[in-house]
């Protein structure tokens, strides 16, 4: 096995694949990216046996063969070579022996069976979307994941398919984030992508005018985006109902300036319980009154204006909640929605929602 290419070619696709290779791995070969060149064309592959990645890229010179060359130290030499190089690869017996002008670096290999490849199965139902509009959907809900959930359904974002279109759903069991992306018509099927996937899966998305095709089968997900694939197990588990935490259209709006809210929170969680996060917000007269309080005895109070009709109540969260869902909401102002004291808020813009976020309250 032999190449030549320019440096830059060359950094794109490591750049693709090198976020799920990890410091310390269960398998000495899943430290490395499985490099295989057939028909003048480069491709490499890495996977911490939840998540694969795939890049490819021509070559322009190239004698077909696999193997596997330490990831993150291929990754760290072409990445320091100077702009313009041109990086010329080989294996020689059990070794890969990387050239760029007049530097010269020997790495181990190991051979190509020992990499473990995805078994994805029968494929049962593909979609494409816009690379931008899967971002959006992502970024807008991603953030609610939770982190090493022992209820592990959670772990994740749930991807249900609308008709036509894609919703995403993320909640840790404190806040609820949901995102359409042309979602009309009766739910379908659902899937759950695990929290690196996801997060793979928003580093390799720009915003560019491509689509993405999405393919599933009973236990993965592809994700085709042009020269790049990724690869995830999806989470065999039931998400919950998530609908039934949303709190109901009918509930009074309250319409506050995003922008100004966002920035009296910020200001009033400097004093705030620094373990709990809590703030207290309470709606009388067109004023938004939030305060915090922390063991010091000291307190912090902002009064933000507010559109409603005759509603007043007094509610308490977590703080770095609420900013999340506005930092994920667009438009100069956000509509609260809330039922009473002891039940959830919903946030969502003004005049669509497509993007909701839900946040439960905090007891104080």
């Amino acid at each position: 096995m032999r190449f030549s290419m320019q440096r830059e070619v060359l950094l794109r696709p490591l750049q693709q694949v090198i976020g799920v290779v990890e410091r310390r791995q269960t398998l000495p070969v899943l430290a490395n990216v499985l490099v295989q060149l057939a028909d003048g064309r480069l491709s490499l592959t890495t996977s911490d046996l939840e998540v694969e990645l795939s890049g490819s890229a021509e070559v322009e010179m190239a004698e077909a063969g696999e193997v596997t060359i330490p990831a993150r130290k291929l990754f760290d030499i072409v990445k320091a070579l100077p702009d313009g190089a041109k990086v010329e690869v080989g294996l020689s017996g059990e070794r890969v022996l990387v050239k760029a002008g007049r530097s010269r670096y020997t790495l181990a290999a190991l051979p190509a069976t020992e990499f473990p490849q995805s078994e994805i199965g029968e494929v049962v139902e593909r979609v494409r979307v816009p690379q931008a509009d899967l971002k959006v959907l992502i970024e807008r809900t991603g953030f609610a994941m939770a982190v090493q959930d022992v209820r592990f359904y959670l772990n994740g974002l749930l991807l249900e398919r609308r008709g036509q279109g894609l919703r995403a759903v993320a909640t840790d069991g404190h806040r609820l984030a949901l995102a359409d992306w042309n979602a009309e018509g009766e739910p379908g099927r659902q899937v759950i992508v695990p929290r690196k996937g996801v997060l793979e899966l928003q580093r390799l998305l720009g915003s560019a005018d491509g689509e993405v095709e999405l393919a599933f089968s009973r236990n993965h997900v592809q994700v085709f985006l042009g020269d790049g694939q990724l690869v995830s197990k999806l989470i065999d588990g039931r998400f919950p109902d998530y609908e039934a935490v949303i709190p109901a259209v009918a509930d009074v709006p309250v319409v506050v300036d995003r922008e100004e809210l966002r920035a009296a929170l910020l200001r009033a969680a400097i004093l705030s319980n620094e373990k709990y996060r809590g703030i207290r917000v309470e709606l009388a007269d067109q004023l938004l009154r939030i305060s915090a309080h922390n063991p010091e005895q000291e307190e912090a109070v902002e009064e933000v204006p507010a559109e409603c009709e005759a509603c007043s109540w007094a509610i308490g969260f977590n703080v770095n909640y609420v900013l999340d869902a506005l930092s994920a909401i667009n438009t100069e102002s956000v509509v609260l929605r809330l039922r009473d004291g002891n039940s959830s808020m919903l946030l969502e813009a003004p005049e669509s929602r497509s993007v909701r976020h839900v946040v439960m309250p905090l007891r104080l």
